[in-house]
Order: C-alpha cells, then structure tokens, then sequence
C-alpha cells in the first residue's frame, strides 16, 4: 500500500497576507499536523501554486518550511510558479523532463507520475506534444502497473464558474492520450481551491481544496471583481493506494481562524 499526503495551493508568500489569510501560518499548521498524525505516509505530493508571486525569497523561504516535514514532499508546477527557482530551491526528481518539472515516481506496485500543466504568462494550463509525448511513453514504459497521475489544471469543466475559464486548454488531445492507455487508474487535480470529485472518460479524479483560502462555491454567483475567499477551513488529502482499491480522506489541518485576521 501506498500512504500519500496530498496538498495543493499554498500560494506561500514570505510575508503579507491575501485578503487576510497568512500562508505561513496555514503552511505551518499543515505540516505540523502531518508529522503529528502521518509522519508514517511514504511522501507528499504539493500539487502546484506553491507560491503567491514568483519571487525567489518566497521559493526560498517555503523551502525553509518544508524542511521540517517528516515527509519528503514533490513539488509540482501550477501557474503561479517559475520552473527555474522550483528547481533551485525545491528539487526534482532525478527522472525529470529536462525542460519541464514533470517526472513519474515508481514504485513496485504502481506509478505515481506529477504533470506540469504551466503555460507562461497565463492562468490557465496546457500541455504542449513534448509533454504529451513524454506522458504517452512513459505510460506505455509502465503498462504493467496502474499509474496515478497528478496536474494542477483540470482537464474537464467542474460547474465552477469563472473557474472553469482558466483550465487545461486543449484538455481533449491530453484526454486522448491517458483514455488509450487503461494503466490509469486516477486524476488529482488542484488549481480550483475547491473538492470535487467525478469521472472523465470512465477515469475517477479529484481537486483538492487549498492549504491557503478556499474558493466560495458556485452558488450564490460570484466573478473575480466580487470575489472574496469562502470562510472554510483549509484541508489537505491523505490517500491510500492499494491494487484493488484507492481511497482520499479530506482533512482538515486548522481552524478557519488560524491564519486568518480578516
């Protein structure tokens, strides 16, 4: 069995808040919380937004963080993030595509593979044929183990609008390729700060709600000149993985109010 922590959207800033959320204090909480209750899980998955504003102190200063983690942490890339001060700061895999911060975890069992959906200067995602490549070749590599695959930007439209304007663009060609091989098992998803779950192509995926503020739900209607963060405690995933099952515990990690001087 595998035992994952995954966290998503820490939007880490080293110092200031966003609409009165402080994420050094969530960060804190959060890893906090799993050395308490699951330092025995084999790793963490951070699923992309690490930081609020590409600037070196804030890589820097999460990398400070996470080195009081008893679990060794992956960082992946979402929109907000710069590849080259991840790297200098976070690390990669070994295996890491040499342009981008995509890389697979194998295990014994099955294949854990981490997908870098960042498109520059934009906030929606993309997937460009060198990705897309590497992803088709390395499921093809590992057919004979079920593979669990990690992004940041949804390929599919949640009913979370304006949400779901800044998904993965061209999500059919991305769609094409993991439906043709049927070693994948499952999609998690971060970007939207919210939980859902469902099916795409007969594949279950998940988002995972935010480690810094969450999005308000769909209803009542709200659009980015509106929007303030729902007033909801932050959570992070721990899933466990084993052949014939695969089952994710939201978990909450912290009061609404830790963090938090709105």
């Amino acid at each position: 069995m595998r035992k994952i922590i995954w966290m998503s959207d820490p939007h880490f800033q080293h110092n200031g808040t966003y609409k009165g959320h402080d994420p050094r204090v969530r960060m804190e909480r959060a890893i906090k919380h799993v050395n308490t209750h699951h330092a025995d899980a084999d790793f963490a998955i951070l699923s992309g937004d690490l930081v609020g504003d590409e600037l070196e102190q804030n890589y820097a200063d999460l990398a400070h963080y996470l080195s009081k983690s008893k679990v060794p942490v992956h960082a992946m890339m979402g929109n907000h993030d710069d590849r080259a001060l991840l790297r200098k700061h976070l690390g990669v895999p070994s295996s890491a595509m040499r342009d981008f911060v995509q890389y697979a975890i194998e295990g014994a069992d099955e294949t854990i593979i981490c997908l870098d959906t960042h498109k520059e200067n934009a906030q929606s995602g993309t997937m460009c044929q060198t990705r897309l490549d590497w992803l088709s070749e390395t499921l093809t590599r590992l057919a004979d183990k079920p593979a669990y695959i990690f992004m940041h930007h949804p390929p599919l439209a949640l009913h979370l609008p304006p949400l779901d304007d800044s998904n993965l663009e061209d999500s059919d060609a991305f769609l094409d390729v993991i439906s043709a091989h049927n070693n994948v098992k499952h999609l998690f998803m971060g970007h939207v700060h919210r939980a859902t779950t469902g099916i795409i192509r007969g594949i279950p995926f998940a988002s995972m709600n935010a480690l810094s503020f969450q999005s308000p739900p769909p209803r009542p209607a709200w659009d980015w000149d509106t929007f303030n963060p729902a007033h909801e405690a932050p959570q992070y995933g721990v899933l466990h993985i084993q052949a014939d099952s695969v089952v994710l515990q939201y978990t909450q990690f912290c009061e609404f109010s830790d963090g938090y001087s709105g």
